[in-house]
């Protein structure tokens, strides 16, 4: 059984932790120290370089006491702002912060349900498989720690990753890779009252890009967005220079290489038509992936559900997660619900239950059998 009372005092414990996206070294240290606590081999690696953040991706290893495979748990250590001085609210069964920053639940619940799965687990002495657990460090700026992840401390080939809202229950069984472009156009400077002719508008080459792009809901596993353009000049001056970001996803990966090479032509016809010069940058931050319905670990997720009360739903989702790099490292990963909402947000909320259905489904995986 789930210790309901100690589970919530730890959620509480953690999201009182400032551990904004490279931030993460306080969280990590009580990670660990809660973990080494119980008995698991516990470890950091040195990837401070390569995500910015203060501390590396926490590993942790309970060696198993009966036959299995291993199986990976994890979830990420950082929250968006404003994180910093979170103060958390318990009211009716419902946890907030006290509305001047986000609760943190995304994905301290995660966190938190690994962390009473693995008490729980040696306490009661239940048999179970070799237990990995890793918590990625700065997911919320681009999946920075998961990219980034040492293979070789790794040797379960199937993973659930805690970090998606909905009910304890939700599977995630696809979600897109995605593109991101930015550019920079440069026209030609110029008096727009006295010689216009003379300059070419940064601004006009790119609203003529914009029109012809394919953007927002491209079909039903594509999406494309323009995040930004800035160009800020006097309206007496042609503007010369225009930066913009944008954007590509698809669930299918030949869909996302069409999509952003489409929205790059836009750009180069464009510039070629006016005379501008391009400056573009296209850069894959994650891959799609996509498990079968039929999926033997998929099966036995929805098992693990069954057991403990809840009704598993299978679904894709538009956003990425550490796990598109973890199925990329070769490691087979599903998305779970942990019950949070209004993530990002100031009202972000997460019940107790809920809190407590995640951490007993996590059990439940483990042991394969009911808690």
């Amino acid at each position: 059984m789930i210790n309901r009372d100690r589970l919530l005092d730890t959620f509480l414990d953690y999201v009182r932790i400032d551990s904004e996206s490279t931030h993460e070294g306080a969280i990590a240290a009580r990670v660990a120290e809660d973990l080494q606590a119980i008995g698991c081999q516990v470890d950091l690696d040195d990837t401070q370089a390569q995500t910015g953040s203060d501390t590396g991706n926490l590993y942790c290893t309970l060696p198993g006491t009966a036959p299995g495979q291993p199986i990976l748990l994890s979830a990420h250590l950082d929250t968006v702002i404003p994180g910093t001085g979170v103060e958390p609210v318990l009211e009716n069964g419902v946890i907030r912060s006290k509305g001047d920053t986000v609760l943190g639940s995304d994905d301290k619940a995660g966190v938190a349900a690994i962390v009473e799965a693995l008490r729980s687990l040696v306490e009661q002495r239940l048999p179970h498989p070799p237990v990995q657990a890793v918590f990625t460090v700065c997911e919320e700026i681009g999946l920075r720690g998961s990219r980034h992840l040492d293979d070789s401390r790794i040797l379960a080939k199937q993973a659930v990753v805690l970090d998606s809202d909905g009910d304890a229950g939700r599977i995630i069984t696809s979600a897109p890779g995605q593109y991101q472009i930015t550019a920079r156009i440069t026209g030609c400077r110029a008096h727009a009252g006295v010689a216009p002719e003379e300059g070419i508008s940064a601004i006009q080459v790119a609203a003529e890009a914009i029109s012809q792009m394919r953007l927002l809901r491209v079909d039903q596993e594509t999406t494309a967005n323009i995040g930004s353009v800035s160009s800020q000049y006097a309206t007496n001056i042609v503007p010369e220079v225009l930066d913009l970001a944008a954007e590509a996803r698809s669930r299918d990966a030949e869909k996302l290489e069409r999509q952003a090479e489409h929205m790059a032509q836009c750009l180069r016809h464009a510039c070629e038509k006016y005379g501008a010069a391009l400056d573009l940058q296209m850069s894959k931050a994650y891959s799609p992936f996509s498990i079968p319905s039929e999926d033997s670990f998929l099966r036995a997720v929805m098992a693990a559900c069954e057991r403990v009360g809840l009704t598993p739903s299978l679904s894709a989702t538009g956003g990425g997660s550490d796990a598109n790099n973890m199925n990329a490292h070769g490691i087979k990963a599903l998305v779970l619900g942990v019950g949070m909402s209004k993530v990002h947000t100031t009202q972000e909320e997460i019940s107790v239950q809920k809190l407590v259905d995640t951490a007993s489904l996590v059990l439940s995986l483990i042991t394969d059998e009911a808690p």
